[in-house]
């Protein structure tokens, strides 16, 4: 019924974690960053005249340095090539992957170093939002804000690029369905958290921001995009 009290869309230990970890991340960067502008997946933010090229990438990610606030010079980019492989003809119909391993962060030899698969660098929303996850890591990781043992390292991960205003390209990102060349169909989940757990980050994080109605929330993808709605109305309902 259309007057039944709004629910909130995740489980108890999901909302608790969370409402707890926002509530870290404020005490932890300061609410300065929680008031900033959400970043919108619009081609203003991408370097003028994006092709994906190697150069585009490596633009793409000092300029992402800078809003993440990691300095220059901390952090070195490696860039993968593509591989061709002429089995990719005889791939199946359908395929599916999880966790996209697009890019990753590591230590070398006491430098810290992102390498990104250049296979991705065409689809801005889903390149972006692994720079994101990976420049978090330099955020909590390599400042040692968190213990590398952290058994909920890497969702916490997840949250840092929702706090700091890249939550719709991760949350956009989580599930993707796209066409596999000619032959079909797929599907891929990048990250940890699911698509509800977004859904209620982003409630919790424009509940914060004292937003009800954001604009951004239109850049979101349906699911992600209902279940925030459903969260700040559970939100204003339960906790005022």
């Amino acid at each position: 019924m259309w007057w039944k009290k709004a629910s909130c869309p995740v489980r108890p230990v999901e909302q608790q974690w969370i409402d707890e970890n926002l509530d870290w991340y404020v005490a932890e960067f300061g609410a300065d960053v929680l008031r900033r502008e959400v970043v919108l997946p619009e081609r203003s933010f991408l370097p003028a005249g994006y092709t994906g090229s190697e150069d585009d990438v490596r633009e793409l990610f000092a300029i992402m340095c800078d809003r993440l606030e990691v300095p220059p010079g901390r952090v070195r980019l490696d860039l993968q090539p593509v591989e061709t492989d002429e089995l990719l003809e005889n791939l199946p119909m359908f395929e599916s992957s999880s966790s996209g391993a697009a890019a990753h962060w590591q230590r070398r030899d006491g430098v810290t170093v992102v390498t990104v698969d250049m296979a991705d660098t065409t689809q801005p929303v889903g390149l972006i939002a692994t720079m994101a996850h990976e420049l978090a890591h330099q955020r909590l990781l390599g400042e040692q804000r968190i213990d590398p043992d952290r058994r909920d390292g890497e969702p916490l991960t997840d949250l840092f690029t929702v706090f700091f205003g890249f939550g719709i390209f991760n949350a956009n990102a989580a599930f993707e369905f796209y066409r596999t060349g000619r032959r079909g169909y797929g599907t891929r989940r990048l990250g940890y958290l699911t698509e509800a757990m977004y859904g209620y980050a982003l409630g919790r994080y424009a509940w914060l921001r004292g937003e009800r109605e954001p604009d951004w929330a239109r850049y979101l993808d349906t699911n992600p995009r209902e279940w925030m709605k459903q969260s700040v109305r559970w939100l204003e309902s339960d906790v005022g």
